[in-house]
Order: structure tokens, then C-alpha cells, then sequence
């Protein structure tokens, strides 16, 4: 690097090094940014013997221009002249590697996996492996965090010759070492990789190695260590033939569905499908239902929800032969005490996924113990359970249909449209369409009308405009006809409300549902109020006068539009506002009118 003065060429490294010493951090962040553009200036030989030392030797900054930096380098093969000298981005990614500060460690064992793909056998034994070595030995945690998200990138690609004695005999040591590690951080980097280690190594040495590390990991003295051995489970198990896991997987998934630390329970019955799943129907039978039934009825709430959570999945994933009388037999019990739980977390879990069991035991059933749990959820206090329920709905319609549910239905839905929260209001506005099409027209114009016609007039902007949204959608379902007795005539009395929000209001309606309604409606009923409002004293609403205009245009004939909305728009061009001005003359240009 020295002599740089006398080089032409070396300029753009001159730069480089005076940002990455500037005091400014965005300045140093910025020439990080720009490295590839400045490895291509240097050339791929100069990039190796020049650039790469400079960065490994000054990697002691922000963290932000740290990770900036693992990151570019995890591009940089092509820069340093392809797979044959990828090998030389390894030291800086190493020092990267043993930082002290988490997601720069993490991008920079993100760019040694990605690059490790593109190292030859040969290369990997040479150059990547020792440096697994090294990390999994380090003094720091740090260094031997790292080297847990190695281990499986390196194993696949060693060749077979070697397979054994290189690396079964060696760096297996090291990651049992580090599944043993005084340092917690270490234990859990380990617990978090081995199943995604275990996928890569062959059957017999999962058997003789692997488990005895995640018996070890399920058994740690760190709740942390132990839920994160729950997620090497899932992967150990989908590995292992059936007749192996009732002895070297079981004994320890029972002992973490029941684990002292409401975490691990947690993890397990956030993880149960999965697992259900990888063990097979024989044992989800004999060993699942007692711990999922365990885990439905647990003394922490948030277990109780993520199990919750997870009934509609373990009921489907059932054996089809037994599913109906497990179900009936030790689901449905548990099931109907979550409905009046003390924790609104637990309900609102159960109620997002409850609706969807009544495809799974049928009509009958679904009359007889279903309905009564989905009508007291309805009524519940918690406005997060009846929303769910609510959002639920299209799973009940195929199978009973909704009309059972309607009389509880409507002072529900009432309440969630009253609801203090507007984001209670908001939800239930995007379901109304829906409820609508389930619904039917008649109950819908008897008992919601009002309801969405209210919202038209909420003193949040939000829920005025998804209630316009809404009244589009509402028209598609229900047609023309249906708008132009119910739903304009509504509309268009809003315009001569003393509120000018609600009048702009009436113009926003006009926009989104002239398209839906057709030229007949638009031209007769709705371009007369328009044009009306071209009058209004408030500026806002004349601008809104021109874009509304503009949007209906295309929905017009030609007369109406040179006889009627061309002179309009010609006056408001001439308006005193300036907003007022602009948006006339941007719609007399758009709709050609000039």
C-alpha cells in the first residue's frame, strides 16, 4: 500500500483508505459499500495481495461497517479471481467471525457458508477446514459460536477417502467440545446447528454420535440450551427409520414436553406439528395425544397458546382411522375449557384456529359440540377472540352454513364496529365483504347497512377510507342494481353534510365505485353532485372536485364530458388556490379535454 503518491493507478485505493480512516462513520460505511467497485479498479491480483490484507487488518470499527463489510465479502469470489482463489477472502471473514458484536458474526459465517460452496475438495481440506478448526478452538466464544454454523457446510463437500480420518476423527471432537462448552452461548450455537448437522452425516454416525449430543443438549442445566435441542428433534427424527425412534429420540421428546422451564414446554408445543409429523402416526397415537392434551392443559399461559395455536394442524395431521375419536374423545375436552380461559392470549389462539375443525369432524358434530363454543366466543369480552372467530367464518359456512350463527353474529359484529380501537373497527370493515357474500342480501341490508354506512363518517381517516374500499367490494358482490337503490343514495346525501371531510368523503365514494356501477348510474346520479360540489368554499374538496373528475372520466361518454365536466374543469383552472388549479389542469390534460 505504500507509494501510492507516485501511482495513478493506486488512486482509487488512496481514497478508499482515507475514507475507511475519516472520522465520519457514513463515510467509512459508504467506501465498504464500494469495495467491488474498487476491487475491479485494482484487478483481481491487486485485490488479493493488496486490498484483502488492508481490510484484514482494519477490522476494528462500527459495527454497522463491520457487517457491511462481512456482507460485500460474502460476494467478492469473481473479485479475487474465482473459486480458485476464493480461499484468500477466509482471513478477513475470520477476524470477522470472532467479533464481539452478534449480527456481525452472523453475516460473516453467512458469507464463509456461501463461499465455502464454491472452495474445491481440495480447497476445503487445505484452507476451510483448518479454519473451522481454529474457530471451534478459539479462547473467545465468540470464535467458537461461529464455528457451530461451519460444521455442516464443510462435512458434505470433504471427499469420502478422507471422510473418516480427517474429519469424523477430528473435527467431530471439536463440535462435541463444543456441545459441552463452559460457556452457555457456545452450548446453544451447537444445540441450534445440530439438527442441520445431523441432515449432512451419514445414518450410522446420527446413531452412534449425534443422539448422545442431543440427549446431552435436552438434558443441559440452561432452559436455552435445552428448547433449542427441542428444534434439533424435528430433524433428528425425520432422519431416523421408525423402529429407532421409540428408543433414541422418545424417551427424551417426553421428557421435554414435561421440562421444569415453561420455555421448553413452550418450544415444544410450539414445534408439535412438525414433530408429529416426523414421528409417524403409530406414536402420535401412543405418545403425542397424552403430551399434547398435557400441554393444552398447562399452568403457563403462553404454552397453553401455543398449543392452542396448533389444534387445528395436529387434528389434520391425525391418523384418518382414529382421528375422529381421538379428536372427540381427548381434543375436544381440552379444547372446551381453552374457550373460557383466564388469559385472553390463550383465547384468541383457540379462536383463530377453532372455526377450522368443523371441516374436520363434519355437520353433525359440528352442530352439536362445535357451535355451542363458537357462539360463546362470540360473546366473549376480549375483542381479539370474537374478531378471530369472526375471520373464521367461511370454514363454518361450508359445512352448516352461517345461519346458525347469525343471531349471536350481529351483536358481535356490532361491538367489534363500535370498538374504542380503530384497528377493531379496521379488521371488521375487511371481513364485511365477506360476511356479506355468507351473509346474504336481505339480512345484510336489514342488519349491516347501517353499520357500513357509520363508518363513511368515523373521525379516522383509515376506516373512512376502508369503508369506501368496502362499499366498492359490496357493490361487486351484490351488483348495480342493488347500489343504485341502497348504497348511492346514501352516498350523495353526504354531500351537502356541514362537515367538509364528509363531503370529500362522498367524493372518494363517487371514485371507487363509478367503475363498479357503470356509465348510467355515474353519468346520471353521480356526476350531478360532482359538478355541484365544483362550488364548495373549502379548497380541499375543489381539488377533490378535479380529481374525482379525472377518475371517472373514462366511465363517461364523450358528450358529458365536453358538455358538461369540460366547462367545470375549465373554471376551476382559473380557481384562486393553487392546488385547486393544478389538479384541473393535470385532469383536463389526462382526459384530453384541451
Amino acid at each position: 500500500m505504500a507509494g501510492a503518491d507516485g501511482d495513478d493507478s493506486l488512486y482509487p485505493i488512496a481514497v478508499l483508505i482515507d475514507e475507511l480512516r475519516n472520522e465520519d462513520v457514513q463515510l467509512r460505511l459508504n467506501s465498504i459499500k464500494k469495495l467491488s467497485t474498487i476491487a475491479l479498479a485494482l484487478g483481481v491480483e491487486r485485490t488479493r495481495t493488496e486490498l484483502l490484507p488492508f481490510l484484514t487488518d482494519t477490522i476494528y470499527d462500527e459495527d454497522e461497517v463491520l457487517l457491511a463489510l462481512a456482507e460485500q465479502l460474502g460476494n467478492f469470489t469473481m473479485l479475487v479471481g474465482g473459486p480458485e482463489y476464493v480461499h484468500c477472502l477466509l482471513p478477513p471473514l475470520e477476524s470477522l467471525a470472532t467479533v464481539e458484536e452478534t449480527v456481525v458474526r452472523d453475516k460473516a459465517v453467512e458469507s464463509l457458508r456461501k463461499i465455502s460452496q464454491e472452495h474445491s475438495p481440495v480447497d476445503l481440506e487445505v484452507h476451510f477446514e483448518p479454519l473451522v478448526k481454529r474457530l471451534a478452538s478459539g479462547d473467545w466464544f465468540t470464535s467458537r459460536t461461529s464455528a457451530c454454523g461451519l460444521f455442516s457446510v464443510c462435512y458434505p463437500r470433504v471427499s469420502s477417502t478422507v471422510k473418516f480420518f480427517s474429519f469424523w476423527c477430528v473435527l467431530s471432537r471439536h463440535f462435541r467440545t463444543l456441545c459441552s462448552d463452559d460457556t452457555p452461548m457456545v452450548r446453544r450455537a451447537a444445540a441450534s446447528k445440530l439438527g442441520e448437522f445431523a441432515k449432512v452425516l451419514e445414518l450410522d454416525y446420527v446413531k452412534s454420535d449425534i443422539i448422545s449430543l442431543f440427549t446431552a443438549l435436552a438434558s443441559d442445566e440452561q432452559d436455552s440450551v435445552r428448547l433449542l435441542a427441542v428444534e434439533a428433534c424435528v430433524s433428528i427424527a425425520t432422519l431416523l427409520p421408525q423402529e429407532d425412534l421409540e428408543t433414541l429420540v422418545m424417551p427424551t421428546l417426553r421428557q421435554a414436553a414435561e421440562d421444569k422451564s415453561w420455555r421448553v414446554r413452550y418450544m415444544v408445543a410450539d414445534k408439535f406439528s412438525e414433530l408429529q409429523k416426523a414421528v409417524g402416526p403409530e406414536i402420535t397415537k401412543n405418545d403425542l395425544v397424552p403430551a399434547f392434551q398435557n400441554l393444552l392443559k398447562d399452568c403457563e399461559a403462553e404454552v397453553r397458546a401455543a398449543a392452542a395455536n396448533k389444534v387445528k394442524e395436529f387434528c389434520e395431521n391425525l391418523p384418518e382411522d382414529s382421528r375422529e375419536t381421538i379428536i372427540m374423545t381427548h381434543i375436544l375436552p381440552c379444547v372446551k375449557e381453552l374457550v373460557s380461559d383466564t388469559n385472553q392470549h390463550v383465547k384468541s389462539a383457540l379462536a383463530s384456529v377453532i372455526m377450522g375443525l368443523s371441516t374436520i369432524l363434519g355437520k353433525d358434530n359440528t352442530v352439536e359440540h362445535l357451535l355451542p363454543l363458537f357462539l360463546a366466543q362470540l360473546k366473549d369480552e376480549c375483542p381479539e377472540v370474537r374478531l378471530n372467530i369472526i375471520s373464521n367464518l367461511d370454514c363454518v359456512n361450508e359445512v352448516i352454513g352461517i345461519r346458525q350463527l347469525s343471531q349471536s353474529l350481529l351483536p358481535a359484529i356490532v361491538e367489534l364496529a363500535e370498538d374504542a380501537k380503530w384497528r377493531v373497527r379496521l379488521a371488521i370493515i375487511e371481513y364485511m365483504p365477506l360476511l356479506a357474500g355468507q351473509l346474504g342480501v336481505e339480512f345484510f341490508d336489514e342488519k349491516l347497512n347501517t353499520l357500513c354506512m357509520a363508518w363513511l363518517i368515523d373521525h379516522v381517516y383509515a376506516i373512512r377510507e376502508a369503508a369506501t374500499c368496502n362499499l366498492m367490494k359490496l357493490v361487486e358482490k351484490f351488483g348495480a342494481e342493488w347500489a343504485q337503490n341502497t348504497i348511492v343514495p346514501k352516498v350523495l346525501g353526504m354531500a351537502n353534510d356541514p362537515n367538509y371531510l364528509h363531503r370529500m368523503t362522498t367524493l372518494f365514494c363517487i371514485n371507487s365505485l363509478s367503475e363498479a356501477c357503470g356509465q348510467e348510474i355515474t353519468t346520471k346520479q353521480m356526476l350531478p353532485v360532482v359538478l355541484k360540489m365544483s362550488n364548495d368554499q373549502v379548497a380541499n374538496v375543489r381539488f377533490n372536485v378535479a380529481k374525482s373528475l379525472q377518475k371517472i372520466g373514462p366511465v363517461l361518454d364523450s358528450s358529458a364530458l365536453q358538455t358538461e365536466v369540460k366547462p367545470v374543469l375549465e373554471k376551476l383552472a382559473t380557481d384562486t388556490d393553487m392546488d385547486v388549479k393544478y389538479f384541473a389542469q393535470e385532469a383536463i390534460s389526462v382526459l384530453a379535454l384541451a
